[in-house]
């Protein structure tokens, strides 16, 4: 099964505006118009079966609506997509969220710092951890441009999660650090944690050849998740940018797309 890990898919009513602020926020122009429909199609085109969509409250308010969409699109294309709800720690009803995720058979949680607008080591997000690392897996969005210590989820955070929750399966983005690949390579280099896997998305486009291969010689081949980073880039051309630059054999592109399949059986 070839899965595409990191996507990501809006409610038709907000699609337009969301891939807008992703364009102003990134400084680019993404590749897909944020509907699931476009998602499927570009999936499909490159030879993936499944994709996760990652969905995140940017606001404890908006908790409720972004999950009430992640269950709807669960159970609409239950062999095709595998949603993500969102948490914050903002949200006061956390316990009784967590539940209704749980009960509606959803398997993992994104949480994007950056765009929640809190920080990795925030002491909040403690006991949301504590109660759920048995009953999901988490997505978190790891890195930015800024130094680690201005940087609301830099590697260093990561790293002190893992290994306070070692029963807590993370999916680290990017390959655990965008544009922080150094710090990453220094992090988690030095020690793998087991409860650790990292994505793919969002890196080929910044990254040079020597920095790909690095990235996937330093770190356990089985544990990279081909991602995308959906609608910033297409499924297409990011195997074909990744392949590339790593000078990998389709057998063994073909591996790190199935290696999300062992994670999430």
């Amino acid at each position: 099964m070839f899965i595409d890990i990191h996507t990501h898919a809006f409610h038709p009513k907000i699609a337009h505006k969301a891939v807008e602020h992703l364009n102003e926020y990134y400084c680019l122009t993404c590749t897909g118009d944020g509907t699931i429909s476009h998602l499927l199609e570009r999936e499909a085109k490159a030879g993936l079966q499944q994709c996760v969509v990652l969905c995140a409250a940017t606001t404890p308010a908006q908790v409720i609506p972004a999950n009430n969409y992640a269950i709807a699109l669960q159970r609409e294309y239950p062999d095709r997509v595998i949603v993500f709800g969102t948490l914050h720690p903002g949200y006061a009803d956390w316990e009784r969220e967590a539940n209704r995720l749980r009960k509606a058979g959803l398997r993992g949680i994104k949480l994007h710092p950056d765009f929640q607008g809190f920080w990795l080591n925030d002491p909040r997000l403690l006991p949301i951890f504590e109660a759920t690392q048995h009953d999901f897996i988490f997505e978190i969005h790891i890195g930015d441009h800024t130094r680690p210590e201005n940087n609301p989820s830099c590697p260093y955070k990561l790293a002190a999660i893992l290994d306070a929750f070692p029963h807590l399966q993370i999916i680290a983005a990017h390959f655990s650090g965008y544009r922080m690949w150094a710090h990453a390579l220094r992090v988690f280099g030095q020690r793998w944690r087991d409860n650790l896997w990292m994505d793919t998305s969002s890196t080929t486009p910044f990254a040079t050849p020597q920095l790909i291969q690095r990235l996937l010689t330093t770190f356990p081949r089985d544990r990279l998740l081909f991602g995308t980073d959906w609608p910033l880039y297409d499924p297409v051309d990011e195997a074909c940018r990744l392949q590339k630059l790593a000078n990998l054999s389709e057998s063994a592109l073909e591996r790190l797309m199935s290696n999300a399949a062992q994670l999430l059986s």
